[in-house]
């Protein structure tokens, strides 16, 4: 496995060099390795070299490619880059010129790695965020979505091509869908101008698509989504995105989930959380209270004398079905205090007696009831 020099040490500059410093250090050693200007023997050595360094400039010479590499090292830029694009916008300027070369580098680290283009290529994957309830994530559900996209030209079959009529072989690039040609050390290709990288040529272009064989139409999908998607999760439709080239294969679709916010319960995981305002006598005394449940249903509850707001009650497998692991996630519920807006004035009365009992003052430095009950229900 090669291992590759850093770029900074390959130019000989420090991270801190200026645009026109990693120039000057590019051009001195790209006149010193440059195979035409070396010994037939060197020539093997030197255009290694000369591949390195031209590398090197390639991305620090370009601001984008220059701060992948600072942030990612070649990690950042192999991972994003082919050999072919990492010099596709590199404009070499007048270092090139002093070699008597010009144009843009097409083939610099040999045909093996040189990206061809696919003249049946697969259509482009498309995307859709679809909005469904908790209730639906649920239980699972039919869905029916519309998207616009590109299909395969009814009337050619994605051939491009009317009825009886024929393909030839492009006489420009004998079928390649690239001319290519070379200059010193470089072999350049470029896409073929004459039948645009399809290697072929439609003597009669289909009049439903113009020779592109494919069109743009609305569709409708009908899909399931199974019983506990959550926010995020992906579901593939295959052959559902954009129409492939010349009948070349279609792309997916990924319809991505997305929860609408529940009027009662909130998700996490397979479980569900909800809070309940409970009376204080029925908390201090203890009693039972009706819960509601995500299929719209209520189950008893019974809370136990002395419960503080703010205890968390839970009902086994009361929750969402897990979409990754067998069985029912868990409802939990939050108990928080009710207190009373408006009092009656026995109700008052009461209350205060209660106080009187319970608490040596309700003045100040003390707490009193209310405090107490707003400090547990916190």
């Amino acid at each position: 496995m090669t291992i590759k020099r850093d770029y900074y040490e390959v130019l000989g500059v420090g991270k801190s060099a200026s645009s026109a410093e990693i120039k000057k250090a590019y051009h001195t050693l790209a006149l010193q390795y440059h195979p035409d200007r070396v010994a037939p023997e060197k020539k093997k050595e030197s255009g290694e070299k000369f591949k390195e360094i031209s590398e090197a400039y390639a991305v620090l010479s370009d601001a984008n490619k220059k701060n992948q590499y600072d942030q990612f090292g070649h990690a950042g830029i192999d991972g994003r880059y082919s050999a072919e694009d990492i010099f596709r916008t590199t404009d070499f300027g007048s270092i090139f010129e002093d070699f008597g070369l010009g144009g843009v580098f097409g083939n610099l680290f040999g045909e093996g790695q040189t990206r061809k283009q696919r003249r049946y290529s697969r259509g482009v994957d498309l995307e859709y965020v679809l909005p469904i309830t908790l209730e639906d994530s649920a239980g699972g559900c039919e869905k029916k979505i519309s998207i616009y996209h590109t299909v395969m030209c009814p009337v050619c079959k994605g051939s491009g091509a009317e009825a009886h009529s024929k393909k030839k072989k492009c006489p420009q690039c004998h079928g390649r869908g690239q001319v290519g040609y070379n200059r010193g050390f470089f072999s350049f290709l470029q896409t073929c101008d004459k039948c645009g990288g399809k290697g072929e040529i439609i003597e009669n272009p289909c009049q439903r698509c113009k020779g592109r064989g494919k069109i743009k139409e609305s569709s409708n999908i009908f899909f399931k989504i199974p019983a506990g998607v959550d926010k995020g999760t992906s579901i593939r439709i295959k052959g559902k995105g954009e129409a492939g080239e010349l009948g070349g294969t279609s792309g997916d679709l990924y319809v991505v989930i997305d929860l609408k916010k529940h009027s009662v319960f909130t998700r996490q995981g397979s479980d569900l959380y909800t809070e309940m305002f409970v009376s204080f006598p029925i908390l201090a005394l203890g009693g039972e209270i009706e819960v509601p449940t995500l299929d719209g249903g209520k189950v008893k509850m019974k809370i136990p004398a002395g419960t503080p707001g703010g205890k968390i009650f839970r009902l086994r497998e009361k929750g969402m079905f897990s979409l990754h692991h067998r069985g029912l996630g868990d409802e939990y519920i939050k108990v928080k205090v009710r207190i009373p807006g408006k009092l009656t004035s026995r109700q008052k009365e009461l209350l205060a007696e209660y106080a009187s009992i319970s608490f040596d003052n309700i003045g100040e430095g003390k707490e009193n009831l209310f405090e107490k009950l707003f400090k547990k229900n916190r």
